[in-house]
C-alpha cells in the first residue's frame, strides 16, 4: 500500500537523523525511583516537581472522590458533565491564584493542551470577513506547542517575537491595526527553563491596549507566595492579564485552568470549543486537585519549595562541571546542551545504563543543533541522587 510505504520511508528518515521517539513503560508510581522498563532508575524525567504525584494524602483524596462521584463524569461540562467537584476546584482556583485581578474566576480542563487551544481560539475570533482579520498574537518563539497550536486554530493574524525581546514586541505593537491584541508567552519555558520578562510584556501590554496571555505550566506551585504561580512571584496585577497553568506537574495531579476576569471566563464558557464539545474529566481527579492545592498552600508545601531551591543550587553547581553548555537556569528544569542528535541520544543511552533516568530532547522541540539532556528535578530528589548524577555526566564517554 503507498500510503504505509510513504510513512515507512519517513519513518526510516527519522532513524537517519536520530530524530525517531521512543516511549518508556513506568511500571510503578511517579516518584525519584521508580520501575521502569523492567529496571530500577532514577527519574530526572518528570514534571513533579514538588514530589506530590504519589502523596498519600492525593492517593487518598482520589480513592474519596471515586466513592463520591464514581469514575466518569458522564458528559460535557455543559450537558450534565459539571459536578460539584469541579466547581468546587474553581472556586479554591481562583481564591489561590487570582490575586492578579479583580474578580478573578476559574475555568478547570482536562489538560493543559486543551486550555491554550480554548483560550486562544475563543478570544481571537475569527474576522467578519475573509478579507479583514479582527485579532493579531504576539507569540514569543520559544512558546510551548499548545500555545503554536492555539494561535494557529484562531485564525488571527499571528506576529513571531524573538525570544524574550521586548523591544521587537514593541516595534510590532506599535503598527498594528487590529482591534484585538494578544501577547502570548510561556511564564517558564520548558526547554530553557528561563522566565518571561513578565513585568516589562504587561507593561507592553497596558500601554497598547492588549491582552497578555501567561501559560505558567512549569511555576504553578513552585513559584511565588505559598505556590501560587509567576504572577504572584512578579508581584503583578492587572485586568488585562490572563493566566493558564496546570494541575499535571507541581501539583501531581491532572487537567489545567484559566484565571482571568468572570467576563472573560463567561465568553470562554460560551465560545471555548475545546471546553464545550469534550467529556468532562472524572469528578475523582478535581477532588484530588482540590486536596493537592490545600497541600501547596501549607507549610509542608513550602517545605517542599525550600527542599526543591537546595536541589536546584547543587545541580547548578556540579553542571557547570560537565564538558557541555550548562543553561543558566534557576528554576527546576536544567538543560545540559550537547548540540547534535545522535551524540545526545548516546550520553541519555550511557546515564540509563547506569539507571539514570534523563530524556534526550531534540528537533524539533528544540532548534537543530540544540539537542540537550533536560533534567527535570523534584523536591524529593537526594543530595546522593544528584551526586550519582554528577558521576554519571563527568564519567562519560560520549
Amino acid at each position: 500500500m503507498e500510503a504505509l510505504a510513504t510513512l515507512s520511508n519517513q519513518l526510516r528518515e527519522l532513524d537517519a537523523q536520530a530524530l525517531r521517539r521512543q516511549r518508556r513503560c513506568a511500571e510503578t508510581s511517579c516518584a525519584t525511583h521508580m520501575q521502569v522498563d523492567g529496571r530500577a532508575v532514577i527519574n530526572f524525567a518528570s514534571n513533579d516537581y514538588l514530589g506530590l504525584a504519589s502523596h498519600p494524602k492525593l492517593v487518598a483524596a482520589l480513592v474519596d472522590g471515586a466513592t463520591r462521584y464514581g469514575v466518569g463524569s458522564g458528559g460535557s461540562h455543559l450537558l450534565g458533565g459539571h459536578s460539584r467537584a469541579h466547581a468546587l476546584l474553581e472556586d479554591q482556583l481562583a481564591a489561590f491564584a487570582g490575586g492578579f485581578i479583580d474578580k478573578p474566576r476559574a475555568l478547570y480542563f482536562c489538560t493543559g493542551y486543551m486550555a491554550n487551544l480554548a483560550t486562544l481560539s475563543a478570544l481571537a475570533s475569527p474576522a467578519k470577513s475573509a478579507s479583514e482579520q479582527a485579532a493579531t498574537i504576539f507569540s514569543d518563539a520559544l512558546n510551548h506547542a499548545s500555545l503554536i497550536d492555539g494561535a494557529r486554530l484562531a485564525r488571527a493574524n499571528v506576529q513571531i517575537y524573538p525570544h524574550a525581546d521586548t523591544v521587537a514586541l514593541e516595534t510590532l505593537l506599535s503598527v498594528c491595526k487590529t482591534p484585538l491584541k494578544l501577547i502570548v508567552t510561556d511564564a517558564l519555558f520548558s526547554m530553557d527553563g528561563d522566565l518571561a520578562p513578565l513585568n516589562e510584556l504587561l507593561a507592553l501590554a497596558e500601554k497598547y491596549g492588549a491582552w497578555l496571555v501567561v501559560d505558567d505550566a512549569h511555576g504553578f506551585g513552585v513559584l511565588g507566595s505559598h505556590g501560587a504561580g509567576t504572577l504572584a512571584a512578579f508581584e503583578l496585577h492587572s485586568p488585562q492579564l490572563i493566566y493558564i497553568a496546570t494541575l499535571g506537574k507541581a501539583a501531581g495531579v491532572a487537567g489545567a485552568f484559566v484565571i482571568a476576569h468572570d467576563t472573560v471566563i463567561e465568553w470562554l464558557i460560551q465560545r471555548a470549543r475545546p471546553y464545550i464539545f469534550t467529556t468532562a474529566s472524572p469528578p475523582a481527579i478535581a477532588h484530588a486537585a482540590s486536596a493537592s492545592l490545600s497541600l501547596i498552600a501549607s507549610s509542608e508545601g513550602q517545605t517542599r519549595r525550600a527542599q526543591l531551591q537546595q536541589r536546584i543550587a547543587q545541580t547548578r553547581a556540579l553542571l557547570q562541571q560537565t564538558a557541555w553548555q550548562a543553561v543558566d537556569s534557576v528554576t527546576a528544569i536544567q538543560p545540559l546542551i550537547i548540540g547534535a542528535n545522535a551524540p545526545t541520544l548516546a550520553c541519555a543511552a550511557q546515564l540509563a545504563a547506569q539507571g539514570l533516568w534523563v530524556p534526550a530532547i531534540r528537533p524539533p522541540t528544540v532548534e537543530p543543533g540544540a539537542s540537550r539532556l533536560r533534567i527535570s528535578l523534584s523536591a524529593n530528589h537526594s543530595s546522593a541522587d544528584l551526586e550519582q548524577l554528577s558521576t554519571a555526566l563527568l564519567t562519560s564517554a560520549i
